[in-house]
């Protein structure tokens, strides 16, 4: 066991750790615990330094250079103490855990003993030099990643703002025109969506009478329901039967499925192409379900990957991996290719109209009109409205009196 000590009437701990020759003191003072090594081996030495260190930590607490005030641990933990229980139910269980995973390993680690006054712009940009630094070798994490960590830092910061720990919200924006490109989400082409399904299909054939029947003709299914309807692959995976409903559209008068979805929006609807019809009855033919039962209850990864592999369709062309995800991404593709109106588009697929436009609709060449853009002007009517340059001097052409008729009445027709 080590010594210890207390000198100005306990406020200050003189001691010295076992193995080390050289004596420690430190204090609680503005809020937090102090400490400093001495560098004396002496205790009557260490205890004459311990007591100048005391008042000068004092002075320097008077003079308003030491402020009592809450560190960013104690506010993230106050963050995730609110975020669990005021979140419950409205977010994702992994969404919520991804902020904790964040906290731990990353942010705490950096940030955690510092006041929140200490949390400025600067010590944000030196955060982002370090984690890029430490992946030396190494991939360095993504952007998103990257943002989703920034997102998390602001949460905790707004937690001491309404808390009255912090004056005001620094500026942690990445600085240095921090626009990111904007990308195609991975999707297929017309003539690579209808390799794909046929590709599935053929392999349903080709499976009958094996083991495998069932997951083939599933998958065929899967991806004609999933690319006629724009669902989430986590709302396709959460479907009931009793969520479906073959319906006669009053609109179009085609037959069509009412979908009522669950999934990352809460409740939403949506009305499928007609190709998704078939696929569902012979989902409903194959599985003879309950109302309760899902709807694709088994998880079709591997087999679309490989199906994917195969046909070399796995990156498109702009090197973006494809996953079940980009059978949504087709669909929203497509009915764009077709004319569809994109505030409707967003409101069937539970998105937004500027989430279609910025990841969608930037690379749809129909949903430019080429009427309004290659527009010319009618070149007699152009020149009739120039300027006649007289003499170096330029007049516009004023329009000729009404010429009076025979019976010296001027009229104009």
């Amino acid at each position: 066991m080590g010594e210890d000590h207390t000198i100005m009437g306990g406020k200050v701990h003189v001691y010295r750790r076992e193995n080390s020759r050289f004596w420690q003191c430190s204090t609680y003072l503005a809020g937090k615990n102090r400490r400093v090594s001495t560098k004396e081996d002496s205790l009557s030495r260490a205890k004459d330094f311990a007591e100048d260190w005391y008042l000068g930590l004092r002075g320097l607490q008077r003079s308003g250079d030491i402020v009592a005030e809450k560190t960013f641990k104690t506010a993230a933990q106050q963050f995730e103490r609110e975020y669990e229980v005021i979140t419950g139910g409205q977010r994702n269980p992994a969404y919520v855990e991804g902020h904790s995973s964040r906290l731990r390993n990353h942010l705490l680690p950096f940030f955690g003993a510092l006041g929140l006054s200490q949390i400025t712009p600067g010590k944000v940009q030196e955060y982002r030099i370090q984690r890029l630094r430490a992946a030396e070798g190494h991939k360095p994490p993504a952007r998103t990643t990257m943002h989703h960590e920034m997102v998390t830092l602001r949460q905790v910061l707004k937690t001491a703002i309404r808390h009255g720990w912090l004056a005001h919200l620094p500026d942690i924006s990445l600085p240095y025109g921090s626009s990111g490109k904007i990308t195609h989400r991975a999707w297929f082409s017309p003539e690579e969506y209808r390799r794909l399904y046929e590709t599935t299909r053929k392999q349903a054939q080709a499976a009958k009478g094996k083991a495998w029947q069932w997951a083939a003709s599933q998958l065929h299914d899967y991806v004609l329901f999933m690319a006629n309807t724009g669902l989430r692959p986590d709302e396709a995976n959460n479907l009931e039967y009793r969520d479906v409903s073959i319906v006669e559209d009053d609109s179009t008068g085609e037959t069509i499925l009412e979908i009522e979805v669950r999934g990352k929006r809460g409740v939403g609807y949506c009305k499928s192409t007609t190709g998704a019809v078939l696929p569902f009855q012979r989902l409903l033919k194959r599985n003879t379900p309950q109302p309760t039962d899902r709807v694709f209850p088994a998880n079709h990864k591997k087999q679309f990957n490989r199906i994917l592999d195969q046909q070399t369709l796995k990156f498109g062309r702009d090197g973006n991996r494809r996953t079940a995800y980009s059978l949504r991404h087709t669909y929203i593709c497509l009915r764009l290719l077709e004319g569809a109106d994109i505030y409707q588009i967003a409101k069937n697929c539970r998105t937004s109209v500027e989430m279609i436009e910025k990841y969608y609709a930037s690379h749809i060449k129909t949903t430019l009109d080429a009427a309004a853009i290659n527009v010319r002007r009618n070149r007699q009517a152009a020149q009739q409205q120039r300027p006649i340059l007289q003499k170096g001097k330029s007049r516009s052409v004023r329009p000729r009196p009404a010429r009076r008729s025979r019976s010296g009445a001027g009229s104009i027709q």
